[in-house]
């Protein structure tokens, strides 16, 4: 099989299913109430790569994605359970509804991740459709010992339950500050200055809530992930993926959470990617520093190139992304595409053995892209190696890649496009020739060889010349 860096265990290890040719994963998806930056779509790619490399080795991939659609606070884990929830903030900034603000920017979400070729997870459960899950896993966390009910409506995990508490993180509960993320506040009514919400108490009159046993609220970010990971994939799970930024306190609530209401393990390796900069500075909202999917389009970039910048660098690096990087990212693409395109009308040939073995390694070995974009390369450039050879690797190796390296395959070359104005003047010349208004013709004929299009008349009509290609 394949090799991934366990955060958990702080080494490369090998991946092989609970159950023999099946690959549970999930991956923390989004909280829908802005778009996706490239930051984040590097993170989703995580999950993807992983996806294909199990799937050239036969295993069958069962995956989930999250879509958090309630119960992220702006500040999620300070003391006040009546902060204000990301969706609700977005809603009232925008002048629309929370299902609206939520639906579009989950519609937007799931357009980048096929600009990006990302492929959609098997399940995509929304927070907002999942809360009975919820109230029955909080319900069973209280009922072993695991959390408590306060004043008020809230639920809280007892942390110091958890003995493993701080294995993803580094993070032990006695070097934790009180109200870390709330100047030092704390809720009076927790045990523990560590424990998380599970359950969260609303006023009368807030939106997105519900009603359970212990009043009317909404569920903590941590605990979506738990019931809904648990309830779509079962309790053992062989691979969580998520963001580096995510490890603490998000999955290391989630992992106690988890583990405690199933008694065992649940996640059998945690896999994260590193954090994104772009012009040397963290690419985030708060920052200033963000760049959409869409921003690639409208720059004349394919997005997949960026796709290609990702893959040109190792998960686990820091990557500094540049409009630099980026260019030179989209002519690479564009050159592959135009090499496979011609290498296409070439007798095929095998495979180049050493290039496939190459890729392949680097590929199981924590899913080095970097090797295997870079023994393409080499196969590119070697005269040695025949064109039938090369189109054959380059398609192969596509699969796990997802460049779309074949789009260009038998795609006629566009025809060249008519400068403004050039249409309607050789409707008009045509309407002349008709009516056998020779002058006006003529004019129109010298009107448009100054615009350079050259036109002809052919017992067929007007033929007219833009560039190299001719039309009636």
């Amino acid at each position: 099989m394949f090799r991934l860096y366990d955060t958990r265990t702080r080494q490369v290890e090998e991946i092989r299913p609970a159950s023999r040719g099946l690959l549970r994963l999930y991956a923390c998806g989004p909280t829908v109430y802005r778009y996706a930056h490239l930051g984040n779509m590097r993170t989703y790619l995580l999950a993807d790569l992983i996806r294909r490399v199990a799937q050239r080795h036969g295993v069958t991939v069962v995956s989930c994605q999250n879509i958090t659609d309630v119960g992220h606070l702006a500040e999620d884990g300070q003391i006040d359970p009546g902060g204000e929830d990301k969706i609700l903030a977005q809603a009232r900034a925008e002048g629309r509804t929370a299902l609206e603000i939520a639906r579009g920017y989950e519609d937007a979400f799931a357009a980048d991740c096929l600009a990006l070729n990302i492929h959609p997870a098997d399940y995509r459960p929304r927070a907002s459709e999942s809360i009975g899950l919820m109230i029955d896993m909080i319900a069973k966390l209280i009922e072993t010992g695991h959390a408590y009910a306060t004043d008020g409506g809230n639920v809280y995990f007892d942390a110091r339950s958890f003995p493993g508490y701080g294995e993803l993180s580094g993070n032990s509960l006695d070097q934790l500050r009180p109200g870390h993320r709330s100047g030092g506040a704390t809720d009076p009514r927790k045990r523990f200055h560590a424990d998380w919400a599970l359950w969260k108490g609303a006023p009368e009159g807030r939106e997105l809530t519900w009603t359970a046993p212990w009043g009317t609220g909404f569920p903590g970010w941590h605990t979506e992930c738990s019931a809904m990971s648990l309830h779509f994939l079962g309790e053992v799970i062989d691979i969580h993926t998520g963001g580096i930024d995510l490890r603490f306190p998000h999955h290391e609530d989630e992992r106690a959470q988890s583990d405690s209401v199933t008694g065992h393990e649940v996640v059998r390796h945690w896999v994260h990617g590193e954090h994104l900069l772009f012009e040397g500075r963290k690419m985030a909202k708060s920052t200033g520093n963000v760049v959409l999917v869409a921003d690639l389009a409208a720059s004349g970039l394919d997005p997949l190139a960026a796709r290609l910048a990702f893959l040109e660098h190792h998960y686990r690096q820091q990557l500094n992304l540049t409009w630099e990087t980026l260019t030179a990212a989209d002519a690479t693409l564009r050159r592959w595409r135009d090499q496979v395109a011609a290498w296409a009308a070439t007798p095929s040939r095998p495979m180049c053995a050493e290039v496939t073995g190459q890729i392949a390694d680097g590929l199981d070995d924590d899913l080095d892209t970097r090797a295997a974009v870079a023994a393409l390369r080499r196969l590119e450039k070697d005269p040695e190696i025949p064109p039938g050879s090369k189109f054959e690797t380059f398609v192969h190796a596509d699969q796990v890649l997802g460049l779309d390296l074949a789009a260009d395959i038998g795609r006629a070359a566009a025809p060249p496009a008519l400068p403004g104005g050039a249409a309607q003047k050789l409707a008009e010349r045509r309407h002349a020739r008709n009516a056998s208004d020779w002058t006006t013709a003529d004019r129109l004929r010298d009107e448009l060889a100054a615009i350079g299009v050259l036109v002809s008349d052919t017992p067929d009509g007007q033929a007219w010349t833009a560039g190299r290609r001719c039309h009636g």
